[in-house]
């Protein structure tokens, strides 16, 4: 078919009488296009209903989608752009590789905020700020790092059973470490493993891990390991949840930087080096930092690179 029928098909009168909304498809935490945690961004949804931002996110059939709600300039100068998030099941009050994504996306699109240092998203969790460092020769994308609530720790859980959930038996835990809930604005269940190998062989079962979680302070698994060596990354994580696996946990690497630093794993205001999606083949690479005075974990820095793959417009009754 010729592009030119495309088109005439798209201005057919069904169509053009329906109401129109302008989306993007971004990898963030990508190195490259094709790799990272894929994000549709709705640049313009007001108008939409919750019910039909949900089915928008069912539709993109992503870990997240975003939804931009534009606002008066002078509101948007004082308390962000505010930013809806969901996943194919739920809106989520937080979410790391949707906010650095849509962040991304406003530093090179939006009309008075292309190209500033720092850019705000009024999220359900509250005001997250984006902060940019120009595009050096030859960079792909752009690179951008979000500062993330100050964690809380919860839970220590008992390695036992969290073991049996996880399908795995107690040997293939990390046995100095402990598994705990930390939440930068979303709880995850920190589950440090004992190798490379165990993580590769991760297979969590749904039903068993979400009737865990019911009953516990955390809303996701987060399980990491230490990384090979000759990946150039420090950690290895996977994230697997609903029916499926995320290639990169924004929200999940700043609890892990987190708890790294509070157990001694990294130091005070070390940039560590997270891979995931490895095992999915959508490889990423998440910059993370945290600072610590005496047990007091804050300045929780997430960063990363987002880049543009693809754009197109979405038509509704």
């Amino acid at each position: 078919m010729s592009n030119q029928s495309v088109t005439q098909q798209i201005s057919a009168p069904a169509i053009a009488a329906a109401r129109v909304f302008d989306y993007a498809l971004v990898d963030v935490f990508a190195e490259r296009p094709l790799q990272g945690n894929q994000l549709a961004i709705f640049t313009d949804t007001r108008g939409l209903s919750d019910d039909e931002m949900q089915a928008l996110a069912r539709e993109t059939n992503l870990s997240e989608t975003a939804f931009i709600l534009p606002r008066e300039a002078e509101v948007e100068r004082e308390r962000g752009i505010q930013v809806r998030i969901f996943t194919v099941a739920e809106e989520l009050q937080f979410a790391g590789h949707p906010t650095l994504g849509t962040a991304s996306w406003l530093y090179a699109n939006h009309v008075t905020l292309r190209g500033a240092e720092q850019i705000t998203l009024d999220l359900r969790v509250g005001p997250i700020p984006v902060r940019f460092r120009g595009p050096a020769e030859g960079e792909l994308g752009v690179y951008g790092t979000m500062r993330q609530n100050d964690p809380t720790f919860g839970e220590i859980h008992d390695r036992v059973t969290v073991a049996d959930t996880l399908g795995l038996s107690l040997n293939d835990l990390d046995a100095d470490l402990p598994v705990q809930t930390v939440s930068t604005g979303m709880a995850f269940c920190i589950v440090p493993l004992k190798s490379l190998a165990v993580a590769r062989r991760l297979e969590i079962p749904k039903q068993k891990a979400s009737a865990y979680l019911e009953r516990s302070d955390a809303k996701f698994f987060h399980c990491i390991t230490r990384a090979d060596a000759a990946s150039g990354a420090d950690w290895h994580a996977r994230m697997q949840f609903y029916n499926g696996e995320d290639p990169a946990t924004g929200s999940a690497s700043g609890c892990t930087i987190a708890y790294l630093v509070r157990h001694g794993l990294a130091e005070s205001g070390q940039q560590v080096v997270i891979e995931q999606g490895i095992e999915m083949l959508r490889p990423s690479r998440i910059h993370v930092s945290a600072t610590i005075a005496g047990e007091v974990v804050s300045e929780v820095f997430v960063g990363g690179r987002t880049i543009p793959v693809a754009m197109g417009r979405l038509f509704l009754p």
